[in-house]
């Protein structure tokens, strides 16, 4: 039996198995990562040309939760906006779809207002917010229930349906936030859009304290 000291002096590097890592970054880049001589070497690693890779476990499994905001008002993704039993089950009568690129499925069913919107956050989601809270105003008015929905039901229709509320519930941006979130746990507005929503609750704050002058000066004559 070999002593452990006759071990170390047989050691030798060279007889080390060589390992590496494979890693996937966010944009989908395949790199190698070994060591060599103490110091780590990254190479890119080259793919056939067999399709787009991709820097995330994809996820192929149906999102079907519905958050229930209000019971007139809805917000989930394309998934449920494509299942008619879904939409039965919640008794949707309108669908407002601010995905890209998701066509709507049931023409007769129900009625759609689409506006293609980026989930970027340079978007300027602000500008898109009268149309869309005309139309669900609108929905609201024939007493019918409105699904609001983008791709994953996670940024561009939460930001919307966050702002809705903070219009016609006269909330702030915290306040509607949470309601959503209670509602749908999945939503994530990216930065730019929160960064918008806050901007528009200052704004709509400067206008209410603008009017309470105009109030008193009518009230004293």
């Amino acid at each position: 039996m070999h002593s452990l000291s006759q071990e170390i002096k047989a050691f030798s590097r060279n007889n080390l198995r060589k390992q590496c890592t494979r890693v996937t970054t966010l944009t989908g880049k395949k790199i190698i990562e070994t060591w060599k001589d103490a110091r780590i070497h990254v190479v890119e690693e080259v793919q056939p040309s067999e399709g787009v890779g991709c820097g995330y476990v994809q996820d192929l499994s149906l999102d079907l939760q519905v958050g229930v905001i209000k019971p007139w008002l809805l917000l989930g993704s394309q998934d449920a906006a494509h299942d008619l039993d879904v939409l039965k089950k919640h008794k949707v009568t309108h669908i407002l779809n601010v995905a890209y690129g998701v066509e709507n499925a049931f023409f007769s069913e129900f009625t759609y207002k689409s506006i293609s919107i980026l989930d970027l956050p340079e978007t300027n989601i602000l500008s898109y917010f009268p149309e869309c809270f005309e139309f669900i105003e609108q929905a609201k008015m024939k007493d019918g229930v409105v699904l609001v929905h983008c791709n994953a039901g996670v940024s561009r229709a939460a930001a919307i349906v966050i702002g809705f509320l903070m219009n016609s519930e006269e909330i702030s941006f915290t306040s509607a936030f949470a309601l959503v979130k209670n509602a749908r746990p999945s939503i994530c507005p990216n930065s730019g859009f929160v960064e918008q929503l806050r901007t528009y609750q200052e704004s709509k704050e400067s206008n209410k304290y603008d009017k309470i002058p105009q109030l008193e000066s009518g009230n004293s004559s």
